[in-house]
């Protein structure tokens, strides 16, 4: 009797993928307003190896991501948009944007997704499973991996408590190698216009802190071209 009790507690307890979806939306700033989430620009800064960098990322949903690097006097960027992607990078002697090759491109794609791949996530057609718990930082975390359209995957962490990733896993490719990446989130805080944002996110590279966040800001799509 008492391990029937136990056995429909834990099944009443367990959390199905939708209800863990449905509260990571909500503790975003709900569904209504990632709906509306249009664009995004960050502004911060990280040191790598003693050297300050500024860095200033834009987003517009479904469209690009520009990350804009300011170090050592050179200005350096890397564009990632839905079917192609450049990098040029003056401080490691690049004198023109080298273009992606098409499966670095394909793993980079997701990163254009400002609202992130729970939003709608059946009509958009990203596939999700769960697969299980593990523990990210001390933090227990369930573990979800989302199959984007192109055939990318990404496994994202979504804490057990607050329900905001933690921590997002996927491989890159770098002409024709492939390496696992990273980044991990922290320092979650609400805009004035209610969407949160992690504003510390570290990668194998560093840790970037963002100094602000502005949300639906006018874009022109031509920082998505190299130039």
């Amino acid at each position: 009797m008492v391990l029937l009790v136990l056995l429909q507690f834990n099944e009443a307890s367990a959390q199905t993928l939708d209800e863990i979806v449905d509260k990571n939306v909500a503790a975003m700033g709900g569904k209504d307003k990632l709906a509306a989430l249009k664009s995004v620009r960050k502004l911060g800064s990280m040191s790598v190896q003693g050297t300050d960098v500024s860095i200033t990322v834009v987003q517009a949903q479904d469209k690009g991501i520009r990350t804009d690097f300011s170090v050592m006097g050179t200005e350096n960027y890397v564009i990632v948009t839905p079917t192609k992607g450049w990098a040029f990078m003056p401080i490691y002697g690049q004198t023109t944007p080298e273009e992606f090759a098409a499966d670095q491109q394909k793993a980079e794609a997701f990163t254009i997704d400002a609202v992130g791949p729970f939003l709608n996530y059946k009509e958009r057609g990203i596939a999700l499973e769960l697969l299980g718990k593990e523990t990210v930082d001390g933090a227990e975390n369930f573990k979800i991996k989302a199959t984007y359209k192109n055939g990318s995957v990404v496994n994202y962490f979504v804490d057990t408590k607050t329900f905001r990733v933690n921590k997002q896993t996927y491989k890159t490719f770098t002409r024709g190698s492939e390496t696992e990446n990273f980044a991990s989130f922290t320092d979650y805080k609400q805009d004035k216009n209610g969407y949160w944002f992690a504003y510390s996110v570290t990668n194998p590279i560093g840790q970037t802190d963002y100094a602000s966040v502005e949300t639906n800001v006018v874009v022109d799509d031509n920082i998505f071209k190299a130039n």
